[in-house]
Order: structure tokens, then C-alpha cells, then sequence
């Protein structure tokens, strides 16, 4: 019993003295930086002034009002013909080998627009 002891209490410190490997100490290395003493200086003079973009009072203004690229009427015609076309809910994976025959092939706008 004596032995096994030993045997234990020596494979644990061997583990223990595998494991416990010190880094080295390289010391402090220099700043690198492209910017001189004066550019750093005046972006830190333009940072201190300028809004804080991440503070609480960023989000409580009103936002501003979105325009639209094109005219309402516009957009919703080209939402009413896409709804009522034939191919609108039209999937390939639904076709043998993912093709869709010809005649559910219509000419449509390439042209996708947001929100539709």
C-alpha cells in the first residue's frame, strides 16, 4: 500500500510539473503609430467636441423622415401585378429536377425592390 502511494504521489507531480510552464517577459513594447504627436492631438481635440454617438441622449431625438426612390403609386402597382401573377409563390424544388417548365415562365422585371 506504501508503494502505491508513492507511485501516485509521483505521477501527480510529474502532471504537476508538465503543466506548469512559465511564459516569458518581453517587457513593454513601443507604441507604433502613424500619425504624429500633433495629428493625434487634434483627432483627440475633434473627439472631445463632437457628440458622443453611443450615449443615451443619441437615441431619444426624433429620426429624421424617410424619402422613397420611387413615387407610392409606383410601387404599389408593381406590388399588385407581382401579387397577382401566376408564378408569384412558384418554387423550383418543387418541379422534377428543379426545373420549371415553360409555361409557368413569365417575363418578369429583374428589378427587386425593398419591402416587397
Amino acid at each position: 500500500m506504501k508503494t502505491s502511494k508513492l507511485i501516485a504521489a509521483a505521477a501527480l507531480t510529474i502532471l504537476a510539473a508538465a503543466g506548469a510552464q512559465a511564459e516569458t517577459y518581453e517587457g513593454v513594447h513601443a507604441p507604433v503609430s502613424a500619425n504624429s504627436r500633433a495629428e493625434v492631438q487634434a483627432q483627440g481635440v475633434v473627439a472631445a467636441r463632437s457628440e458622443n454617438p453611443y450615449g443615451d441622449a443619441a437615441s431619444s431625438r426624433v429620426a429624421p423622415t424617410l424619402t422613397a426612390s420611387a413615387e407610392r403609386s409606383t410601387v404599389r402597382s408593381a406590388a399588385v401585378a407581382t401579387a397577382h401573377s401566376a408564378n408569384q409563390n412558384l418554387k423550383r424544388e418543387a418541379f422534377v429536377n428543379s426545373v420549371v417548365p415553360s409555361q409557368f415562365k413569365l417575363d418578369r422585371p429583374t428589378t427587386q425592390q425593398a419591402g416587397l
